[in-house]
């Protein structure tokens, strides 16, 4: 990782076991991957299809904090949140 377009957090899984997930910003669209928190390069990245909610709220966070230090238009904040509320249309910003 290291491009503007990638962010990347660890979180623990539903095993228990730490994972760490990364999304990145292509032609618009976030796309998600995770792996185990292991080191050794013969662990492979898997695509996440349907991300949950938790991860996007971590994306968003992270977009945020970027925002704050002016690193990413807030315009991308807010893209981030209308992608949320489009696929978790229960979920309600505090």
């Amino acid at each position: 990782m290291g491009a503007k377009a990638e962010v990347g957090w660890t979180t623990p899984g539903e095993d228990g076991v730490k994972r760490h997930v990364y999304a990145e910003k292509f032609g618009g669209e976030w796309f998600f991957f995770e792996r185990p928190k292991r080191r050794g390069r013969d662990i492979e990245w898997i695509a996440l299809e349907n991300p949950p909610l938790s991860d996007w709220l971590e994306l968003l966070a992270a977009i945020q904090r970027r925002a704050d230090r002016d690193l990413v238009p807030p315009s991308q904040v807010e893209a981030v949140r209308q992608m949320i509320r489009n696929r978790f249309p229960e979920h309600r910003f505090t």
